[in-house]
C-alpha cells in the first residue's frame, strides 16, 4: 500500500489503477489480519516504509516500483500456500496471488515490459 501512495504522486493518467491496486492490497491486509486474528496470533505491524529497488522520481520509476511491489507479493503468496495445510488460507493465498499477477501484468504492459506475464508467479524469474 505504501508503494502505491508514492506512486500516485508520479502516475496521473493511471490513477484509477492505482487507486485500484491500493484497495486490493488494504483489503487482502484487512482480510489477513482477521484471519490471523480469529487463529489466535497477533499481526506484526507493518514495516514504517517499503523502499523500493530503484529511486521513484517519475511516472516510469513508480511504475517500475509497482511492478517490483507485485513480483514481491507474488513471491509472498505463493510461499504461504507451499507453507500450509490450511485449505482456506491456501485458497485465500491463491486468489492474492492471482491477483497480483494480473495487476502485475497490467503494470508490465503499461510500461511496455515484456514479457507481459509471467508463466509461474511467484517464482525465480530469469
Amino acid at each position: 500500500m505504501w508503494t502505491y501512495g508514492l506512486a500516485s504522486a508520479f502516475v496521473d493518467q493511471q490513477a484509477a489503477a492505482v487507486a485500484e491496486g491500493a484497495n486490493a492490497h488494504r483489503a487482502r491486509r484487512d482480510t489477513t489480519e482477521r484471519w490471523l486474528r480469529d487463529k489466535g496470533t497477533q499481526p506484526r505491524p507493518p514495516a514504517p516504509a517499503y523502499l523500493p529497488p530503484q529511486p521513484v522520481d517519475s511516472a516510469a520509476s513508480a511504475i517500475a516500483a509497482l511492478i517490483a511491489v507485485e513480483t514481491d507479493a507474488c513471491v509472498a503468496w505463493r510461499g504461504v500456500m507451499e507453507r500450509t495445510d490450511d485449505q482456506t488460507l491456501r485458497k485465500s493465498a491463491l486468489d492474492a496471488l492471482t491477483s497480483a499477477a494480473v495487476r502485475g501484468t497490467r503494470w508490465r504492459k503499461t510500461a511496455g515490459v515484456t514479457p507481459l506475464s509471467i508463466a509461474l508467479p511467484g517464482t525465480a524469474v530469469g
